[in-house]
């Protein structure tokens, strides 16, 4: 933890950020703030009527003024319980509303931050502060915070009329509270400690479960159910004996607020009837104190009670704020220059140098440089790791260059707003993603848009039509999480339909059609074709059918560029895209000749 992240969590600074969440709803502010003081004055205006009963009504026998005060006394509970009943309802919508604005500030946020980010970070582990996070934090703004405000204004009001009722009795409660609210303090500095461990330890449990769920075709496959459950409950019960110290811390807090304040109560009670019986105090006096000192004491026990769940929001607020505060690597010039509309675009690579930040001592790509003329198709081919993949990312602007220079359209991309760069280009990822969602709003995601005649045009293009018509609802089938509804080809398909409904002068192709049939690769062939045509086209590429279509092959080998040229022409220089040639297409080859012989 940083000594920022350490200071704030001695304190309730990360609460207090929330303010300007819950000012945005004033009226549910002042309404919750007037409700709350109308039960907290009918619960202080109880003891004074009390005192007249017993002093007026009961002492005197006086039964028409019991009769008067029954009915006032009445009066108060109605205001009670209409106070209290508005005071939850107004708090709990306040507390939805700031959490649900948090959410989607914390969401937006996400959506912002550069691959880096999430190159180290856990999903499940920002999923848990998303949900189990903002949830406590719903309850601290909503039930706990009114609470604690309540208690506080009983503590003060009360308080403030036992000074009224005896000062004498209220001089020796006044010198007993340092002895209860110092140890409290320091004792709530505890439990926020060991609430901030139980939260991690919950988030790990949820990070390791959201990557178990999302992997367990693969835990099936290999037969590490029994581990992934070994290890899940390994990590759970961690998260118990963290929570379970988290509870005792509480549970001590609160056995210590009960003790000394009620030991207060009965000494004051013991003085006070020494008073009574020598005549220096009336017996509704006595009753009004003592009703007094018991709202003083239930205001500082419920403080101290709803002290370690605010202590625990206080945690859970600090952790999104840390999501709120990430710096966004990769952001727009302050005057991004945009690319102009259906403009054919060149690409131009100077000197590029790149190493990933998170190892900025391994370099990926060194000294790169080279040129795509507007409309060309260029396939890049290489071994593993030799920095294909990364292409894409700088292009896309995923992660900002450790040198040199990347022009497209003429603009170098640090100069562009980062929506025009990324809207100029369309991809097709090695792994297609798809969503849960229908397959429209997932063809949709090229051009939002778009109008279902538009999705069609592109399922057709991209040969998906057909199946689609072929499942339970059509286009508006679901295909559930990451697509699991459908096989490999199918996704892959919705993801060419995407970037053909996107229409981009630039098109990103990784390995584009290596999870299709042989049928089904002839047909999306033919649709990528037709699409290139006037697009410039870059292409990762492991088919030979798709190498020798290309204009031009760059041949990349530990992050540098050192063959350049057509296929026939590589082959013939026998370098290393001949002895890829041999060995990826070799097989591909022989394939298509004995086609051809037959």
């Amino acid at each position: 933890m940083t000594k920022k992240a350490a200071s704030n969590a001695r304190s309730f600074q990360p609460l207090m950020r929330l303010a300007p969440y819950a000012l945005r709803y004033k009226r549910l502010v002042l309404m919750a703030l007037f409700s709350l003081l109308l039960a907290s004055g009918a619960t202080l205006s109880l003891p004074t009527f009390v005192r007249g009963l017993v002093d007026q009504g009961l002492s005197q026998g006086d039964i028409g003024f019991v009769d008067q005060y029954a009915g006032w006394l009445l009066l108060v509970v109605v205001f009670l319980a209409l106070g209290s009943a508005l005071r939850y309802y107004f708090v709990i919508v306040l507390g939805e509303r700031v959490v649900n604005d948090l959410r989607s500030d914390v969401f937006s946020k996400l959506t912002l931050l550069s691959p880096h980010f999430y190159d180290q970070a856990r999903s499940g582990e920002v999923i848990s502060r998303l949900t189990a996070d903002a949830t406590q934090i719903k309850s601290a703004v909503g039930a706990s915070a009114s609470m604690a405000l309540r208690n506080f204004l009983l503590f003060v009001g009360a308080g403030a009329m036992m000074v009224y009722t005896s000062p004498s009795m209220s001089a020796m409660v006044l010198a007993a509270l340092p002895f209860i609210v110092l140890p409290m303090v320091a004792l709530g500095r505890w439990v926020r400690g060991r609430q901030r461990f139980a939260q991690d330890r919950l988030a790990d449990s949820s990070a390791f479960a959201t990557e178990a769920i999302g992997a367990m075709r693969i835990l099936q496959a290999f037969g590490q159910e029994k581990r992934a459950r070994g290890f899940f409950s390994a990590r759970i019960e961690e998260a118990f004996e963290a929570a379970q110290k988290s509870v005792q811390a509480r549970a001590v807090l609160t056995a210590f607020a009960i003790f000394v304040i009620f030991s207060s109560i009965i000494g004051v009670l013991w003085f006070a009837a020494q008073d009574v019986a020598a005549g220096n105090l009336s017996a509704g006096a006595l009753s009004q104190f003592v009703l007094y000192s018991m709202l003083a004491a239930a205001g500082l026990g419920g403080m101290s009670e709803v002290w370690g769940e605010i202590s625990q929001a206080s945690g859970a607020a600090e952790r999104l704020f840390e999501l709120l505060d990430e710096k966004v690597m990769i952001e727009s010039p302050a005057e991004g220059r945009h690319l102009v509309a259906d403009q054919k675009l060149d690409v131009h690579f100077d000197d590029v140098g790149f190493a990933y930040p998170g190892h900025p001592e391994k370099e990926i790509l060194k000294d790169l440089s080279f040129s795509i003329k507007a409309g060309e198709t260029v396939a890049i081919v290489g071994p593993s790791g030799a920095g294909k993949s990364t292409l894409f990312q700088l292009l896309m602007r995923f992660y900002d260059l450790s040198d040199g220079m990347i022009r497209i359209g003429g603009e170098e991309i640090r100069t562009l707003d980062l929506a025009s760069l990324r809207h100029a280009m369309a991809m097709v990822p090695q792994e297609p993603v798809v969503f849960a969602m229908s397959v429209a709003e997932n063809i949709a995601m090229g051009r939002q848009e778009a109008d279902r005649t538009e999705i069609e045009s592109a399922a057709k293009a991209a040969h998906a039509h057909e199946f689609i018509q072929h499942l339970g609802d059509g286009y508006e089938t679901s295909v559930g999480e990451r697509g699991v509804m459908l096989s490999g080809g199918q996704r892959q398909r919705l993801a060419i339909a995407r970037a053909i409904l996107k229409d981009a002068p630039l098109l990103l192709l990784d390995e584009a059609t290596s999870a299709l049939d042989a049928e089904s690769e002839e047909l999306v062939q033919e649709a990528l074709n037709e699409l290139m045509v006037g697009r410039t086209t870059l292409v990762i590429a492991h088919r030979l059918a798709t190498v020798k279509k290309a204009d031009r092959i760059l041949v990349l080998d530990q992050g540098r560029l050192i063959e350049e040229g057509n296929h026939e022409g590589l082959i013939a220089k026998g370098g290393l895209y001949a002895r890829l040639a041999r060995l990826q297409f070799g097989y591909e080859e022989r394939i298509e000749e004995a086609a051809t012989v037959s």
